[in-house]
């Protein structure tokens, strides 16, 4: 059995449904820790874990408190999407509302560099606004929670990458979705772009390896991207690799760690 390292008395959620949530779970299984992790349940078809794994929702504020409690949670690590605000509000919460040790585990935003035509805007109905007049053909790279708010600008063809075939039609007139799950390389986005004749892009900016290729596609072949700020979040401890998550769980925060703005 792998050893345990620091007190066996910690019980531990993670908060999952990213990469960086993968990765947190197989530190946690290779060290022995008592943990279980949680999706959201937004996917059909789910990683599997090597961790005891629960799929849906807590019911808000309080049915997370009530879990944390019913299941004698001592340290909660969310490693959801950047862009899963409400959960993330939810955990910090909840967590304060128990006496529950919490750290996000999240990924760094993206920044632009040398070549890169972006646009930030602060949230979808502002991309849907930053799109141009004339008819334009899009890679819209950012889910299907929020298509509805693109419907407003019908004279555009939209693309979207789902993981999941959408079980309703999509509420775009001119849409096509391609079913895929990242990460994705260059060559591959690059193919995807040209083989669509693909003239803008709009994106979350979600950070991190396994969706960057689109923007850097987008840089190589001249496209602008509208790039979408992330929600804010109540101040919580921030952590931005495993490495560091795992020394909070045996030391708690190093000296002089502050609570930080997820942004």
């Amino acid at each position: 059995m792998p050893q345990v390292s620091g007190s066996d008395t910690t019980r531990i959620l993670l908060l999952g449904g990213t990469s960086e949530a993968s990765q947190m779970a197989r530190a946690l299984a290779a060290t022995g820790r008592r943990a279980i992790f949680s999706y959201a349940g937004r996917t059909a078809t789910p990683i599997s874990q090597p961790l005891p794994t629960r799929i849906g929702g807590f019911g808000g504020i309080a049915g997370l408190a009530a879990y944390l409690r019913a299941e004698n949670i001592t340290h909660v690590i969310d490693a959801t999407h950047p862009f899963a605000a409400q959960m993330s509000a939810n955990a910090v919460a909840a967590c304060s509302m128990t006496g529950t040790a919490l750290c996000a585990l999240e990924r760094p935003a993206w920044e632009s560099g040398q070549g890169d035509r972006w646009v930030s805007v602060p949230d979808t109905a502002g991309a849907a606004k930053a799109l141009p007049e004339r008819p334009a053909r899009v890679f819209l790279a950012i889910g299907r929670q929020t298509l509805e708010t693109f419907a407003c600008r019908s004279q555009h063809f939209y693309l979207l990458r789902l993981v999941d075939t959408p079980e309703a039609p999509l509420p775009l007139p001119h849409a096509q979705a391609v079913i895929a799950r990242g990460p994705f390389t260059l060559a591959e986005d690059l193919q995807l772009l040209r083989t669509h004749a693909i003239t803008h892009i709009v994106a979350k900016n979600a950070g991190g390896a396994g969706a960057r290729a689109k923007l850097d596609a987008a840089r190589e072949l001249g496209l602008p991207v509208i790039l979408i700020d992330r929600p804010a979040v109540p101040p919580r401890l921030l952590r931005h690799n495993v490495e560091d998550v795992m020394h909070w769980l045996d030391h708690g925060p190093a000296t002089g760690a502050a609570i930080e703005r997820g942004v």
